[in-house]
Protein backbone atom coordinates (compact mmCIF):
# COMPACT_ATOMS: atom_id res chain seq x y z
CA UNK A 1 0.00 0.00 0.00
CA UNK A 2 1.31 3.57 -0.32
CA UNK A 3 2.70 5.21 2.29
CA UNK A 4 0.20 7.96 3.77
CA UNK A 5 -1.25 8.90 0.37
CA UNK A 6 -3.45 12.24 0.62
CA UNK A 7 -6.95 11.44 0.69
CA UNK A 8 -8.15 14.69 -1.54
CA UNK A 9 -11.67 13.81 -2.26
CA UNK A 10 -15.17 11.91 -1.16
CA UNK A 11 -17.92 11.18 -3.28
CA UNK A 12 -21.22 10.20 -3.61
CA UNK A 13 -23.36 8.47 -5.97
CA UNK A 14 -26.72 10.02 -6.29
CA UNK A 15 -29.91 9.43 -8.35
CA UNK A 16 -30.17 12.91 -9.38
CA UNK A 17 -27.23 15.32 -9.73
CA UNK A 18 -29.23 18.59 -9.07
CA UNK A 19 -31.52 17.73 -6.29
CA UNK A 20 -28.31 16.45 -4.27
CA UNK A 21 -26.50 19.60 -4.89
CA UNK A 22 -29.09 21.50 -3.65
CA UNK A 23 -29.66 19.31 -0.93
CA UNK A 24 -25.63 19.53 -0.20
CA UNK A 25 -25.18 23.40 -0.51
CA UNK A 26 -29.11 23.35 1.75
CA UNK A 27 -27.72 21.21 4.44
CA UNK A 28 -24.20 21.77 5.01
CA UNK A 29 -24.01 24.88 3.03
CA UNK A 30 -21.62 23.44 0.42
CA UNK A 31 -20.43 24.96 -2.89
CA UNK A 32 -20.45 26.29 -5.57
CA UNK A 33 -20.23 22.78 -7.53
CA UNK A 34 -18.57 22.82 -10.88
CA UNK A 35 -21.13 20.44 -13.05
CA UNK A 36 -19.27 17.79 -16.07
CA UNK A 37 -22.85 16.70 -17.66
CA UNK A 38 -21.86 13.50 -19.86
CA UNK A 39 -18.45 12.99 -19.35
CA UNK A 40 -16.30 11.62 -22.05
CA UNK A 41 -14.21 8.73 -21.09
CA UNK A 42 -11.19 7.23 -23.18
CA UNK A 43 -10.42 3.11 -23.31
CA UNK A 44 -12.96 2.56 -20.71
CA UNK A 45 -13.00 -0.68 -18.61
CA UNK A 46 -15.25 -2.03 -16.30
CA UNK A 47 -13.79 -5.12 -14.56
CA UNK A 48 -11.28 -5.83 -17.51
CA UNK A 49 -14.13 -5.47 -20.13
CA UNK A 50 -14.85 -2.72 -22.65
CA UNK A 51 -17.71 -0.40 -21.54
CA UNK A 52 -18.80 2.76 -21.57
CA UNK A 53 -20.70 4.37 -18.71
CA UNK A 54 -23.12 7.50 -18.99
CA UNK A 55 -22.64 9.69 -16.15
CA UNK A 56 -22.25 12.93 -14.96
CA UNK A 57 -20.18 14.77 -11.93
CA UNK A 58 -20.16 17.83 -9.44
CA UNK A 59 -17.65 18.60 -7.55
CA UNK A 60 -17.30 21.22 -4.75
CA UNK A 61 -14.83 21.89 -2.35
CA UNK A 62 -15.28 22.04 1.51
CA UNK A 63 -12.48 22.85 3.82
CA UNK A 64 -9.61 20.65 2.48
CA UNK A 65 -11.81 18.08 1.16
CA UNK A 66 -13.36 18.29 -2.15
CA UNK A 67 -17.16 16.98 -2.17
CA UNK A 68 -17.88 14.91 -5.45
CA UNK A 69 -21.23 13.62 -6.52
CA UNK A 70 -21.98 11.27 -9.40
CA UNK A 71 -25.17 10.34 -11.11
CA UNK A 72 -24.92 7.46 -13.31
CA UNK A 73 -27.44 8.04 -16.57
CA UNK A 74 -27.68 4.26 -17.97
CA UNK A 75 -28.74 1.24 -16.72
CA UNK A 76 -25.41 -0.80 -17.31
CA UNK A 77 -22.97 -2.35 -15.64
CA UNK A 78 -20.00 0.37 -13.99
CA UNK A 79 -18.05 0.91 -10.87
CA UNK A 80 -21.01 2.72 -9.81
CA UNK A 81 -23.52 0.09 -9.59
CA UNK A 82 -21.19 -1.84 -8.19
CA UNK A 83 -21.70 -0.92 -4.86
CA UNK A 84 -24.67 1.88 -5.41
CA UNK A 85 -27.95 0.44 -6.73
CA UNK A 86 -30.08 2.94 -8.95
CA UNK A 87 -31.92 5.04 -7.18
CA UNK A 88 -29.99 5.25 -3.84
CA UNK A 89 -27.56 7.59 -2.66
CA UNK A 90 -24.31 6.14 -1.05
CA UNK A 91 -21.02 6.73 -0.38
CA UNK A 92 -18.38 5.52 -3.12
CA UNK A 93 -14.84 6.73 -2.75
CA UNK A 94 -12.38 8.55 -1.95
CA UNK A 95 -9.96 10.15 -4.54
CA UNK A 96 -6.07 10.35 -4.17
CA UNK A 97 -3.38 11.88 -6.89
CA UNK A 98 -0.67 9.40 -7.65
CA UNK A 99 2.78 11.44 -8.60
CA UNK A 100 3.78 7.79 -9.65
CA UNK A 101 0.95 6.13 -11.34
CA UNK A 102 1.86 3.27 -12.08
CA UNK A 103 3.79 2.83 -8.65
CA UNK A 104 0.54 3.63 -6.90
CA UNK A 105 -1.07 1.04 -8.80
CA UNK A 106 1.49 -1.55 -8.16
CA UNK A 107 1.59 -1.23 -4.00
CA UNK A 108 -1.95 -1.99 -4.79
CA UNK A 109 -1.49 -5.15 -6.37
CA UNK A 110 -4.18 -7.98 -5.78
CA UNK A 111 -7.01 -5.30 -4.88
CA UNK A 112 -9.18 -5.76 -8.16
CA UNK A 113 -9.45 -3.13 -10.29
CA UNK A 114 -13.45 -2.59 -10.92
CA UNK A 115 -13.04 0.05 -13.42
CA UNK A 116 -10.45 2.40 -15.44
CA UNK A 117 -9.75 4.97 -18.05
CA UNK A 118 -8.48 8.26 -19.40
CA UNK A 119 -9.98 11.82 -18.77
CA UNK A 120 -8.09 13.21 -21.44
CA UNK A 121 -4.55 12.92 -20.85
CA UNK A 122 -5.63 11.78 -17.03
CA UNK A 123 -5.19 8.21 -16.44
CA UNK A 124 -7.64 6.75 -13.44
CA UNK A 125 -8.84 4.01 -11.77
CA UNK A 126 -11.06 2.84 -9.35
CA UNK A 127 -9.83 -0.13 -7.09
CA UNK A 128 -12.26 -2.32 -5.24
CA UNK A 129 -11.45 -1.69 -2.04
CA UNK A 130 -15.58 -1.78 -0.43
CA UNK A 131 -14.90 -5.04 1.26
CA UNK A 132 -11.62 -3.71 3.56
CA UNK A 133 -12.37 -0.25 3.63
CA UNK A 134 -16.32 0.26 3.14
CA UNK A 135 -15.47 2.38 -0.65
CA UNK A 136 -13.48 2.14 -3.65
CA UNK A 137 -10.61 4.21 -3.83
CA UNK A 138 -9.98 6.21 -6.89
CA UNK A 139 -6.10 6.78 -7.97
CA UNK A 140 -5.93 9.82 -10.38
CA UNK A 141 -2.74 10.15 -12.44
CA UNK A 142 -0.88 13.34 -11.41
CA UNK A 143 -1.02 15.55 -14.22
CA UNK A 144 -1.20 19.29 -15.11
CA UNK A 145 -5.11 18.79 -16.11
CA UNK A 146 -6.25 17.61 -12.89
CA UNK A 147 -4.07 19.86 -10.86
CA UNK A 148 -6.03 23.15 -12.70
CA UNK A 149 -9.62 21.36 -12.17
CA UNK A 150 -8.77 20.68 -8.73
CA UNK A 151 -7.35 24.44 -8.64
CA UNK A 152 -10.44 25.80 -10.09
CA UNK A 153 -12.90 23.95 -7.61
CA UNK A 154 -11.04 25.52 -4.81
CA UNK A 155 -10.55 28.82 -6.21
CA UNK A 156 -14.16 29.17 -7.12
CA UNK A 157 -14.58 28.10 -3.13
CA UNK A 158 -12.83 30.50 -1.97
CA UNK A 159 -14.15 33.35 -4.30
CA UNK A 160 -17.89 32.41 -4.12
CA UNK A 161 -20.40 34.66 -2.11
CA UNK A 162 -23.01 31.80 -1.03
CA UNK A 163 -25.38 32.75 -3.79
CA UNK A 164 -27.41 30.11 -4.51
CA UNK A 165 -28.29 31.24 -8.10
CA UNK A 166 -24.50 30.83 -8.55
CA UNK A 167 -24.50 27.37 -6.93
CA UNK A 168 -24.47 25.26 -9.96
CA UNK A 169 -21.50 26.40 -12.30
CA UNK A 170 -21.71 24.13 -15.89
CA UNK A 171 -18.34 23.44 -17.37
Amino acid sequence: MLTRPEILQHAWVVPNLDAAIHHWHQTLGVGPFLVNRNLQISAPLHRGMPRAVAFSTAVAQSGSIQIELVEQHDDGPSAFRDTVPAGMTAFHHVAIIAQDFDAALRAYAGVDIAAEGRFGDIRFVYLDTSATLGAMLEILEDRPGIRAFFGAIRKAHDRWDGDPATLIREL
